[in-house]
């Protein structure tokens, strides 16, 4: 796998994370640096294991949700369920696999590709 084609993925991962933290209005400036450092961390992971190209937006994800647990707090909230008062953060499915989406882990629905949070 060209070098380029890790560059690409790892700025196709990062423009879909920073996506779904604007449309959750949390894209301020201490947390694109969250995003930033899990993007240099899978930079390396991926030129240990190039094949991991199309996991990297999924694991990016989950670094970036981790990231915010401790700093930020559960994100991103479940809207489907807020109505319940059951704050609860979406999870990334598959954990690792392509294709990742936000999943209501109560309700045990696909809310939106990652990228795709509205």
């Amino acid at each position: 796998m060209a070098s380029s084609d890790i560059e690409a993925a790892l700025h196709s991962a990062r423009a879909l994370i920073l996506a779904d933290l604007t449309a959750r209005d949390v894209a301020e400036a201490a947390i694109v640096s969250l995003v930033e450092d899990a993007v240099t961390h899978r930079r390396w992971w991926l030129e240990q294991w190039p094949a991991g190209c199309e996991f990297v937006l999924g694991l990016i994800a989950q670094d970036v949700q981790d990231a915010l647990l401790e700093s930020y707090g559960r994100w991103p909230l479940c809207t489907a369920c807020a109505e319940e008062d059951d704050p609860h953060a979406l999870g990334v499915e598959p954990e690792l696999g392509a294709d990742p989406h936000w999943v209501c882990g109560k309700r045990g629905v696909a809310v939106a590709p990652v990228g795709g949070l509205v």
